[in-house]
């Protein structure tokens, strides 16, 4: 468990800064998660557009993809993004 993290300051977060909570939290990023973290880290928020893709649609295959990251930060961040995409 990591101390010094606070969920609640996600909600004020861009995807790009969550994405660097993602990087910094799972160490081996599943291959089928990789590129739309990767995409991720060049969005403000979900109705921004990477390429042709929208931003919804990036978060929305990352989270997808991201099953096999676990933990309380994990937990937290999916939690957030898909408040986001709701």
């Amino acid at each position: 468990m990591n101390n010094n993290f606070d969920g609640r300051k996600l909600n004020g977060m861009s995807i790009s800064e969550i994405a660097v909570v993602i990087y910094r939290d799972w160490k081996r990023v599943y291959f089928g998660a990789a590129p739309y973290l990767s995409a991720m880290l060049s969005l403000d928020s979900i109705s921004d557009n990477y390429g042709l893709d929208s931003g919804r649609s990036i978060v929305t295959y990352f989270l997808g993809n991201a099953t096999t990251w676990r933990g309380e930060i994990a937990r937290a961040v999916k939690k957030e993004l898909n408040a986001r995409i709701k």
